[in-house]
């Protein structure tokens, strides 16, 4: 379709701010982001909506505008539901570079500018195609007013007689038609994430096929709104946070209008994925700043107040301020140059979803923050968080990762790790930084067993970390001496830095690609350091009981 033509849609309430001489530019796609550089996700000719939430000066909208050009885009579409009118540099640089610029009403929704476009671009090549779409509109509208995905899937039951389901990378059932039947079985659920998990990792283009029983399921992916399948460098960056529409047919011989129909659904409600993630930046901003204070030393006090802002947005209605539970995660790959914590991130905050809904519907009132390799969600529970038996409540390390293990298996694949770590809850500001400590002790305690998937609790902590302070000095001193003197009197011989070696292997939990790359060594001249290490001292590193020996010795030296 044409720029052109988007102003003429009365519907869409555009309003063109530069560029009339470029309105002859065809418009192949469609994406919205606020990413200060959205390159990776841009293939060309798309028409990029934004809310601003990238600029913070003047100097911004030029560097914004010249990456768009760079990437080929067809035109920017800014909305004003957040400065109000567009600012008058973006319009400058937009005149600059030839690109462009409509704004957007604030009572427009992006979505269906998206919904438009996509329609449009598809040609209507589908009969079936054009009704379902023209009727889910409703769907796609901005607030809990629009339905949410269910719609489209109630349409696509009703009017095409297709099942279908909406499903988390861990088997979570988002949203399902209510108009063809029984929810989909949970096992049903994980068996078909860890399928779809399982076919994208080798790399196959979807939909993928698989048969439970009598009964044959197509599953589609469901990407980002902005983010074309080959735009991710590494399928790994992305293969546990997507999402997949799983259709209760086989899709094997469906002809090429029908395929389009489910690949254009599968569009919209990436918008509506897209539009849930946006919601949860007021959360991470907040576990951003609490665990900022927590990691800086910040006072008592300053942390309570944060907690006490983070309290309504988590917990709204509460009240009485909430006890607190931390859980740290780590994603790692062997290989590749992939950021670890954004990744956990995306995890943690699905995983934790379904633990801490007391009913039908998802809570999602946990903050999630990243930093460096790891995620820390920030946990509130009620103010009552023991029962009559002492017995804590909230997220539990051992039944954590039960109900997901599988599918999260299946999207590792040979060379991913997912270790969790969960603290105790702890009832006041004073406690946080305790709670984040034990949480990330408990994590590494998960990541010296063997699995793909593992978690470990606080109470596994209990007889180690916690009863430290406890332990006579003189002990602890002979502890520490029977196991580390030998590595230092040899390094001290011969320059070898075995202790080092140690605690950076340690770090790396057992890794010896990773372990190798931090220490600038190749991986043989790093088996050759253990191999000495474990020489000395008649221990094995491949035991957890001899890594947590280390592990207590290095933090008692």
């Amino acid at each position: 379709m044409r720029l052109r033509a988007l102003l003429d849609t009365d519907a869409l309430g555009l309003r063109l701010l530069g560029g009339e001489d470029e309105l002859d530019r065809t418009v192949r796609g469609v994406m919205t982001t606020d990413l200060r550089d959205p390159s990776r996700y841009l293939s060309g000719g798309e028409l990029v909506l934004t809310g601003l939430a990238w600029r913070r000066d003047a100097a911004d909208s030029d560097a914004f505008v010249r990456i768009l050009v760079q990437a080929g885009v067809a035109a920017l579409a800014a909305g004003e539901a957040e400065l109000g009118d567009v600012p008058d540099d973006l319009v400058l640089a937009c005149a600059h570079n030839r690109l462009p610029l409509f704004a957007v009403h604030e009572s427009v929704a992006f979505a269906t500018i998206t919904e438009h476009v996509v329609r449009q671009v598809s040609g209507e090549r589908a009969g079936d195609l054009a009704a379902v779409v023209d009727r889910h509109r409703r769907m796609m509208t901005s607030g809990p007013a629009g339905g949410g995905p269910d719609v489209v899937l109630d349409l696509l039951g009703s009017d095409l007689d297709l099942r279908a389901w909406v499903l988390s990378p861990t088997g979570r059932l988002i949203a399902g038609s209510k108009t063809t039947g029984p929810a989909l079985p949970a096992d049903i659920c994980a068996k078909l994430a860890a399928e779809h998990l399982a076919a994208a990792r080798t790399g196959r283009r979807g939909p993928h096929r698989l048969t439970l029983g009598s009964t044959t399921y197509s599953l589609f992916p469901v990407r980002s709104s902005g983010r074309s399948p080959q735009a991710s460098r590494d399928v790994r960056e992305t293969v546990l946070s997507d999402w997949l529409l799983a259709v209760e047919a086989d899709a094997g011989d469906w002809p090429e209008e029908r395929l389009d129909l489910l690949q254009g659904v599968t569009q919209l409600i990436a918008v509506e994925r897209d539009r849930r993630d946006a919601a949860r930046t007021v959360r991470r901003r907040l576990a951003q700043e609490v665990l900022e204070l927590v990691q800086t030393g910040a006072a008592p006090a300053e942390i309570a107040a944060r907690l006490r802002v983070a309290a309504p947005v988590l917990l709204p209605g509460l009240g009485a301020a909430p006890h607190w539970q931390v859980v740290v995660a780590r994603v790692e790959w062997d290989g590749g140059d992939i950021e670890g914590g954004p990744v956990a991130q995306s995890l943690l905050e699905e995983i934790l979803v379904d633990p801490l809904s007391p009913g039908p519907e998802p809570s999602d009132r946990i903050a999630v923050a990243h930093t460096g390799e790891e995620a820390i969600a920030l946990v509130p529970l009620p103010a009552v968080s023991t029962e009559h038996d002492g017995s804590e409540t909230g997220v539990l390390a051992d039944v954590l990762l039960e109900s997901v293990r599988d599918p999260l298996a299946a999207g590792l694949d040979d060379d991913g790790r997912v270790t969790l770590g969960v603290s105790a809850a702890v009832h006041s500001a004073e406690g946080l930084r305790g709670a984040l400590e034990e949480a990330r002790h408990a994590r590494r305690v998960a990541a010296a067993r063997p699995g793909r998937v593992c978690a470990a609790g606080h109470q596994e902590l209990a007889s180690h970390v916690l009863l430290l302070p406890f332990v006579p000095d003189d002990v602890r001193r002979a502890f520490t001496a029977r196991l580390l003197d030998p590595l230092r009197d040899y390094d001290r011989r011969h320059r070898a830095e075995l202790i080092p070696t140690l605690e950076a292997f340690l770090d790396c939990d057992g890794s010896w690609t990773r372990c190798a790359t931090r220490l600038h060594l190749h991986v043989n001249t790093l088996r050759y350091r253990v191999g000495r290490i474990e020489q000395l001292t008649s221990r094995d590193l491949s035991r957890l009981e001899d890594k947590l020996d280390f592990f207590l010795a290095l933090r008692m030296s």
